[in-house]
């Protein structure tokens, strides 16, 4: 089981304005904020940092948990909203399974960022 992760980004402020706009519809926020650095989380513990640094490559690959398809579907509009690219729309992706429905969006750094529910509508 993972604790945290940290990713690279070009522009701290950027991501920040559009990982708060992105996650916010699964109840993250900025919680911890350092020079260099800021946290994110639900409730009082950060597992996702994005950190200052140059832009990473080759990019990476990051799935947020959903608590249920219209969470995916939030996710992705405010993705949308915030300046995300669409990297897959909201829905299922029965090649991997027949309950997995997920939407992909790219960062302002690129990354592939998804977010996906596992359950049955």
């Amino acid at each position: 089981m993972l604790d945290h992760i940290i990713i690279s980004v070009s522009d701290l402020a950027a991501s920040k304005e559009f990982y708060a706009k992105a996650l916010e519809p699964l109840g993250y926020h900025a919680i911890m904020d350092f020079p260099d650095g800021c946290g994110f989380g639900i409730l009082e513990k950060p597992d996702f940092f994005i950190r200052q640094g140059g832009k990473a490559t080759p990019q990476i690959h990051i799935a947020f948990t959903s608590r249920d398809r219209s969470a995916v579907d939030a996710v992705y509009a405010a993705a949308m909203e915030a300046g995300g690219i669409d990297n897959g729309p909201p829905g299922l992706r029965e090649n991997y399974h027949p309950n997995y429905y997920g939407a992909f969006f790219l960062d302002p750094d690129g990354h592939n960022i998804e977010a996906v529910c596992h359950r049955p509508e």
